[in-house]
């Protein structure tokens, strides 16, 4: 999750999120080597002291920043079209996680075991619980296993909804009437917090979500437990 002063972007805990990571980098460094360009060509305009008065036309240099602009873009588009085809990709599943959005908390069903279905709602905050973050965390977390491929189905029940884990590169809007789906892969334990980020209102933010990633035997007890 971040913290105070952090500029970078959280630690990917699966694998979309970490290309997610790279492409980022990536750009940033297009972007940096086209800024000190422009700046140095612009510094060199302002104090350039050689003027050509019968100037009228230069067909090789508008080829050329013509035919640059249009390779720079191609580096950019090319590993941005493969993340996207990547993010929508489904892998065999091994577990079906169902998220339907209410104003102002979320409820979850486990598809493939009979019924685990439960809701999660922000907890108010006691400063004699630091374990607990403050407007990040539920009730009832959800359990993961690490090392596994999840799917989700989003959908809502009043407005629209988002399904965000940051560090998990997930973002499903979650619309009324309509199932939308995604998967993911963590490949860590540990808790990943969220929050809902679509324009379902004032309090939209105030509908965190949190998975907690947990090892395939712990999970297994778990679902023994609970049922």
């Amino acid at each position: 999750m971040p913290t105070w002063s952090n500029f970078n972007l959280q630690n990917g805990a699966s694998p979309l999120m970490e290309q997610i990571i790279f492409f980022h980098d990536h750009t940033l460094i297009i972007l940096i080597m086209i800024t000190i360009l422009v700046g140095y060509l612009m510094f060199i305009l302002f104090f350039n002291k050689f003027i050509n008065r019968f100037l009228l036309e230069g067909q090789m240099i508008e080829l050329i920043w013509t035919i640059i602009p249009a390779i720079t873009l191609i580096f950019i588009a090319l590993p941005s079209l493969r993340l996207l085809y990547l993010l929508d990709e489904l892998n065999n599943p091994l577990i079906t996680l169902k998220s339907i959005g209410h104003q102002w908390y979320w409820s979850y069903e486990y598809s493939d075991f009979n019924n685990i279905e439960f809701d999660s709602y922000m907890i108010q905050y006691n400063k004699n619980t630091p374990e607990n973050f403050r407007l990040l965390d539920v009730d009832n977390r959800i359990i993961l296993p690490m090392n596994n491929q999840i799917r989700i189905m989003v959908t809502a029940t009043d407005v629209i909804h988002s399904w965000t884990i940051p560090s998990l590169g997930v973002k499903v809007d979650a619309n009324p009437g309509r199932l939308n789906q995604t998967s993911f892969f963590i490949n860590r334990p540990g808790i990943f917090f969220g929050q809902c980020s679509e324009i379902c209102g004032a309090n939209h933010s105030f509908m965190p979500i949190v998975i907690a990633s947990i090892s395939i035997k712990n999970f297994i007890n778990w679902i023994n437990n609970y049922l």
